[in-house]
């Protein structure tokens, strides 16, 4: 379920990349979940046509996923397939991600290539996922195509972009797109197959239609990062130039060049379209925002061997939200250690010491010594951390000890014992517990103590995933209210954006240099807030 402001994100997004009525489609997919063609019309009060290519523009930016199921018929009618959308909320809220995607790019393939050409490749390939991301889906002669218009490397450009492209694939950094429109069988034949395997498999948590429709798009791990190897030459690609529409840099794609046919969805069998791999980049980010956690709250030695064993267990993950860190030997732990910026001088005895700082349980027997890190629990301490962060800058020193207090407890509190434990007078304690009640940071119990004297107690506890969940739309709201505000000033100094730069340069110290540098460092503070704001919506919702 997505938060209120967490829609008006979405689609404040969606209009400042693709317009207003691809905004108003998604928004009616977003606010009243998943929906036919004749739904969104119906709804949006949009032409037929006007849906249609919204719908075109935001499946192609990775925004929207159309399944079809099977809808019984009238009386005496034959069954019908009808195509349903879904809005893809998480993939829109990456877009603000793209500068950190693009950062990730250029540092792990410049240091995977050394320190000569590093920073060039890394570059190049930057470059090339740079076109994805601004495109959403291009074949690999449309990537081709664009790095040639790009690159000065003239006949050599086209082999250049394919060894790129081959380093981000590797790197799992882009996977092929998920099937345009796969069909959902019904529930009933489901049900039947399920039986079929047994009672195990009758025990798996029943899945909702999207996550179906997902699971059936994917496509299979063994075809996800599979580049075909195909014999180029000039004449192929130039062949090929007349059957693809070419990508013009710094255009976005047409509407109308997206649909090959009739049919709204239908693609050429033989061309294979790539995306950006959005679910790679959220488990570094994961890892790199676990390590600096505990790099922080426990010691650099624990840092240094979280991150080994991240390392280690990367390509072994199935999904970006795990519990725990794949089990890895104490031996293949301390070799990925020791390659580390300060895990040289590291022996067993410390690295053992670090897993325990961890959390990690010492094995039985030392014949099978593994280690796996609670991951979760990294996650749900740096959580609780960010949120008494919040509590101490809006609610003051006293708020903060007593919401720290109810983290830790496990059981409800009274209010003579939150008073008296953090030292804080009961009438004032009384005041600010009920203020983070009102807010929504606690919750409340009124309990009836009924005897001689009949008594009222009021108990106090923190409930952490309604709380997480009102943080979270707390930093929508403040993400919108950034976007909201950077193209306020963009808007209030247009002239001065759209004046050349030599002229500012000349007029140096002028009231149009002022405006202008003012400009950049409102921009400069207004975006590094909204990077920083963006790391804790990611631990809150994609961690």
């Amino acid at each position: 379920m997505v938060s209120p402001h967490g829609i008006k994100l979405a689609v404040y997004l969606i209009s400042s990349y693709f317009g207003d009525l691809n905004a108003k489609v998604c928004e009616c997919l977003l606010q009243r979940g998943t929906q036919s063609l004749a739904q969104i019309v119906r709804f949006t009060e949009l032409s037929r046509e006007n849906v249609r290519n919204c719908l075109l523009v935001l499946i192609h930016h990775n925004c929207v996923q159309a399944f079809a199921v099977q809808q019984e018929g009238a009386f005496g009618e034959a069954p019908k397939v009808i195509t349903n959308y879904m809005a893809l909320f998480d993939n829109i809220i990456h877009k603000l991600r793209f500068p950190k995607f693009l950062e990730i790019v250029s540092e792990v393939l410049g240091e995977k290539v050394g320190k000569e050409g590093g920073k060039e490749i890394g570059k190049e390939c930057e470059e090339i996922f740079e076109g994805l991301l601004q495109h959403g889906r291009l074949s690999l002669n449309q990537i081709i195509d664009r790095f040639k218009q790009t690159s000065n490397q003239g006949d050599s450009s086209a082999e250049a972009a394919r060894d790129n492209f081959n380093k981000l694939v590797n790197a799992r950094f882009v996977e092929r797109c998920p099937a345009p429109e796969p069909f959902l069988g019904p529930p009933a034949e489901d049900e039947t197959a399920a039986k079929k395997q047994g009672a195990k498999s009758a025990k798996i948590v029943k899945q909702t239609i999207e996550q179906r429709a997902l699971a059936a798009a994917a496509p299979m791990e063994s075809m996800r990062f599979l580049v075909e190897t195909v014999t180029w030459n000039e004449a192929s690609v130039e062949t090929t130039d007349k059957k693809n529409t070419v990508v013009t840099l710094g255009t976005k794609r047409k509407q109308d060049n997206l649909e090959s046919n009739t049919e709204l969805l239908a693609t050429d069998e033989n061309k294979v379209l790539w995306r950006a791999n959005f679910e790679e980049f959220i488990r570094r980010l994961r890892h790199k925002a676990c390590v600096a956690n505990v790099k922080v709250r426990v010691n650099n030695d624990a840092a240094i061997v979280l991150a080994a064993t991240l390392e280690l267990s990367r390509h072994s993950e199935t999904k970006v939200r795990i519990d725990n860190s794949v089990p890895q030997s104490i031996n293949a732990i301390y070799d990925e250690v020791i390659k580390r910026d300060g895990g040289l001088g590291m022996d067993l005895e410390r690295i053992r010491a670090s897993l325990v700082e961890l959390g990690c349980e010492t094995p039985l027997m030392a014949i099978d010594e593994t280690y796996s890190v609670d991951l979760k629990n990294i996650i749900e301490q740096a959580r609780i951390e960010e949120v008494e962060c919040i509590v101490l800058k809006r609610y003051g020193r006293e708020a903060y000890r007593m919401f720290r207090l109810l983290s830790k407890a496990d059981r409800l509190l009274e209010t003579d014992k939150i008073s008296d434990t953090t030292f804080v007078e009961k009438k004032d304690a009384a005041k600010i517990l009920f203020k983070l009640w009102k807010d929504d940071y606690l919750e409340m119990k009124k309990v009836i103590a009924r005897g001689a004297r009949q008594s009222e107690f009021i108990l106090w506890k923190i409930n952490k995933q309604s709380l997480w969940e009102h943080v979270l739309d707390e930093m929508y709201h403040a993400a919108l209210n950034l976007r909201l505000r950077i193209t306020h000033e963009q808007e209030q100094e247009k002239e001065i954006l759209q004046m050349p730069r030599e002229k500012l340069v000349k007029e140096l110290h002028s009231e149009l240099h002022n405006r202008y540098n003012r400009l950049r460092k409102v921009r400069i503070t207004l975006e590094s807030s909204l990077m920083n704001l963006d790391d804790a919506l990611m631990l809150f919702h994609d961690f």
